[in-house]
């Protein structure tokens, strides 16, 4: 098999398939400027892509490629392609079980911790799935490296990768990149001792870790100073364990402003944009465009705009809240719950203050990308009140496609917040009244400030483009690209 100068490694890969009307298989590109920017730089050199089979199809796809290669079977533009075809019981356990029940919770401090969670002997066994799915990656990174290559790992359903590459081809240059927070070690603590030992040793086993903002960063080497008692030092953001020092670097992905634009460009959203139009009719616009996960706060974000037409009622029938939901995790229980709450307050708001005239919040849950970017266009207010995320790519591309000098309402608690904190209006995302008095200045802001900040925004928002934060985190590994 011919071996790849450089290995990208991450759970869902950059194409998925699905079965055409002839029975054939089709497939198509990964959405999202980040998926395009990596793509964008793994067809210029010589990559190889490892990624697992999340669908029947993508599983059919695998069997029928030779080796598994999704290039040797389907044209990819350029790219090499490997997915993985992982059996379905580990997948789940180490997908569902352990990287999106646990870890995510984990990394985003979302836990009920009177009632979970609670380890016992059946998360031991989801754990050893989660083991064998990193093994398997491992394992196809390992037989796909030339001599001396690089790979990088993204997130954290591959977080023993590193140390596992680092055992069986120690000549390999190794990144592993968290999109995720970072939860403090006095959270981080909450796994099993063994766990929490594994994924901090595994992740050390790479050359350079990457955190999409200082605070998480930080709060890894804390993690690691207080857990593994490594050597940490925090200014230079480095951790010596095992006989190896370990740099730690942050890099704040931002917005893709040529490929937004090109599909905000596209007739469909022009489409969308007359009929929200037409819905709203001239009402000033509040837009939120999230999925309908834990960590992004929906619900306090709709009771905060209920606060807002309570305190604030010369805004009813002139304000339209337009929330817009995509579908997340339905496979976890608290996810199915979320969406039914949010379904639920959406209810009472437009119970409590619709009129013949006025629905004062539109609620739409469903994948609809031009709707998105057409309210981004048209949004008076976006906000974006996460209880805690990695980044927040919302928050930077609402400024770059809007139309109407929108105010940004942002969380504190938004790794965004660290390079777009001075243009926006920073809010505790717990506190529903200082986020409803947030939008009631956001809606009552002068033209000339509004502007102002759009454009600070904005120019914030693209300074590190996906093509070059990829290609960053190369150069990291002493590759030019």
């Amino acid at each position: 098999m011919d071996k790849a100068q450089i290995l990208i490694a991450s759970n869902r890969g950059p194409v998925s398939f699905s079965t055409a009307d002839d029975g054939s298989l089709e497939h198509r590109r990964g959405g999202g400027g980040l998926v395009s920017g990596m793509i964008s730089v793994a067809t210029e050199i010589d990559s190889l892509w490892v990624c697992a089979a999340l669908s029947d199809t993508d599983r059919r796809a695998a069997a029928e490629a030779p080796e598994a290669r999704l290039d040797k079977a389907h044209d990819l533009d350029g790219m090499r392609v490997h997915m993985l075809d992982i059996p379905e019981d580990t997948l789940a356990g180490a997908y569902t079980g352990v990287a999106n029940s646990t870890l995510w919770f984990v990394q985003h401090m979302l836990y009920d911790t009177p009632n979970k969670p609670s380890f016992g002997s059946e998360f031991r066994e989801l754990w050893e799935d989660y083991a064998a799915y990193n093994d398997a990656f491992a394992e196809a990174l390992v037989s796909g490296a030339a001599d001396n290559a690089r790979v990088a790992v993204q997130d954290y359903h591959l977080a023993l990768v590193p140390r596992l590459l680092r055992t069986r081809r120690p000549d390999l240059r190794i990144a592993h990149f968290s999109h995720t927070p970072w939860a403090p070690p006095e959270y981080f603590r909450m796994l099993p001792a063994q766990v929490a030992r594994e994924l901090l040793e595994g992740m050390l086993g790479a050359d350079r870790l990457g955190f999409l903002s200082p605070r998480w960063a930080d709060a890894f080497l804390r993690c690691c100073a207080e857990i593994l008692r490594a050597d940490v030092d925090l200014e230079q953001r480095t951790v010596e364990h095992g006989g190896r020092i370990v740099e730690v670097g942050v890099h704040a992905l931002g917005a893709d402003e040529e490929g937004l634009r090109a599909s905000a460009a596209e007739p469909a959203v022009a489409d969308r944009r007359r009929t929200l139009r037409e819905a709203v009719g001239d009402t000033r616009l509040i837009v939120r465009v999230d999925r309908t996960e834990l960590s992004k706060n929906i619900v306090r974000g709709l009771e905060a705009y209920r606060e807002l037409l309570r305190a604030h009622p010369e805004w009813r029938g002139r304000v339209t809240h337009l929330a817009f939901a995509y579908p997340s995790r339905g496979d976890v229980p608290e996810y199915r719950e979320y969406t039914e709450s949010v379904l639920r307050i959406a209810k009472e708001i437009n119970e409590e203050f619709s009129t013949p005239e006025w629905t004062p919040l539109v609620l739409e849950v469903n994948d609809d990308y031009p709707r998105s970017l057409a309210s981004f266009q048209m949004a008076d207010v976006l906000l974006v009140n996460p209880i805690r995320d990695g980044m927040n790519l919302v928050a930077k591309e609402g400024p770059v496609l809007s139309e109407q000098d929108s105010v940004l309402v942002l969380s504190r608690e938004a790794g965004a917040a660290d390079e777009l904190g001075e243009g926006a209006l920073l809010v505790n995302p717990y506190d529903t009244v200082e986020t409803a008095e947030a939008l009631h200045r956001a809606l009552s802001m002068p033209e000339a400030e509004r502007r102002k900040r759009r454009e600070q925004l904005a120019e914030a928002a693209v300074a590190l483009p996906p093509r070059r934060w990829f290609q960053d985190q190369l150069r990291s590994l002493g590759l030019r690209s």
